[in-house]
């Protein structure tokens, strides 16, 4: 009896011993809450310009005179560079000549015709008179109408030689920047003496000024092609920056591009721009600065809900009951990364496991709670 009791303690003691630990596994309260549907950039955003052009001059050539500095304010119309041209400066001056000379042959010419004109006029009254013959009348009236024609073409050399002035100012244009709306001046490539390039096409050029307006800025984002679907233009949205952690920014969609971007490697993606609904409060931001934006598909307010980390598939949940775990199924609404939306199954105040990838947390093991750390 004695050897038997000492086996039956012995095999207790080995039970005991060798019976399964409990599972410390952590627990969430069913609470109430929002719950928004939304799809976010797959790749970084940007913070761009509403306006921002890379300004080349139309011909090349050696800087003579580089009016502003990188960083500088600039107008509508402002000088921004000009090439050296001393010699369509040269040209328009002698077009300018050639005009005054033009407009004295007009004076000249058209005072003649005016003389001439009144003098056939008296002659025609004395061969009314019969003083003068006919064949005499005749040639003072050619002589008139040469003299009215060569007032005409005198005035036709005036019209060229103007004309002539407007090619030469024109072809003037192609060596000088000016500034096609008020902006900042990011980047200037080469300093004064330097020769200037422009892209002729197929060759990608640097450009001689970057000139961007930072009065008006918007986000460009490209969204996954699956969910291109699902985003419209004026849909509210939450943006933000690596360079503002912490904070986020409203705004609302301003563009969605009417075609796919396919990249090597990457996920076929739609490009989406974003309106900052305050863009004042985000402060003074930089173009090329990384953003995030999310586009807020739906919203619920005040509904059951739980974090989406604790759902296992086919809706489940596990409840810690009695000291056993306890697989529940629910059935859920809307949903996004954080929260799951919860229409059937739960109460509020019902605890359940969010710990699901811990080793041994299943239906039936025995757990227990884990306090949450401070």
């Amino acid at each position: 009896m004695i050897l038997l009791l000492l086996l039956a303690l012995a095999a207790a003691l080995g039970w005991w011993l060798g019976r399964p630990k409990p599972v410390a596994v952590l627990t969430d309260a069913v609470g109430r809450g929002t719950v928004e549907a939304t799809v976010a950039n797959t790749r970084a955003g940007t913070v761009e310009a509403c306006q921002r052009t890379k300004l080349s001059t139309i011909a090349g050539g050696r800087i003579e005179v580089l009016a502003v500095k990188e960083g500088d304010k600039v107008k509508k119309g402002q000088l921004l560079m000009r090439l050296w041209n001393d010699d369509q400066q040269a040209e328009q001056a002698f077009a300018r000549a050639q005009l005054e000379t033009s407009r004295k042959r007009v004076a000249e010419s058209c005072t003649l015709a005016d003389l001439a004109q009144r003098e056939f006029k008296r002659q025609e009254q004395l061969f009314q008179q019969g003083f003068i013959s006919e064949g005499g009348l005749d040639n003072l009236r050619s002589q008139a109408d040469a003299r009215v024609a060569a007032c005409a073409t005198a005035r036709s050399d005036v019209a060229q030689a103007q004309a002539r002035i407007n090619v030469v100012g024109t072809a003037s244009q192609r060596t000088v920047l000016v500034a096609p709306f008020d902006g900042t001046v990011a980047k200037i490539v080469g300093e004064v003496g330097e020769y200037s390039t422009p892209s002729p096409p197929g060759v990608a050029m640097p450009p001689a000024i970057d000139l961007i307006d930072e009065s008006c800025l918007y986000v460009a984002a490209p969204m996954d092609e699956v969910d291109a679907p699902k985003i419209a233009v004026g849909q509210p949205v939450r943006i933000t920056l690596d360079a503002l952690p912490g904070k986020s920014f409203a705004g609302k969609v301003r563009r969605i591009a009417p075609y796919v971007t396919a990249v090597e490697k990457q996920a076929r993606t739609v490009e989406v721009e974003v309106n900052f609904d305050d863009p004042q409060s985000a402060g003074r931001l930089l173009v090329g600065y990384s953003a995030d934006v999310e586009v807020i598909l739906d919203v619920r307010q005040d509904v059951l809900r739980v974090p989406s980390s604790a759902l296992l598939q086919g809706g489940r949940v596990l409840l810690l009951q009695d000291g056993r775990l306890v697989e529940q199924p629910v059935k859920t609404g809307l949903a996004n990364w954080e929260h799951t939306e919860i229409l059937q199954g739960l109460q509020g105040g019902e605890r359940i496991v969010t710990s699901l990838d811990r080793a041994g947390v299943k239906a039936g093991a025995a757990a227990v709670e884990e306090p949450a750390a401070p």
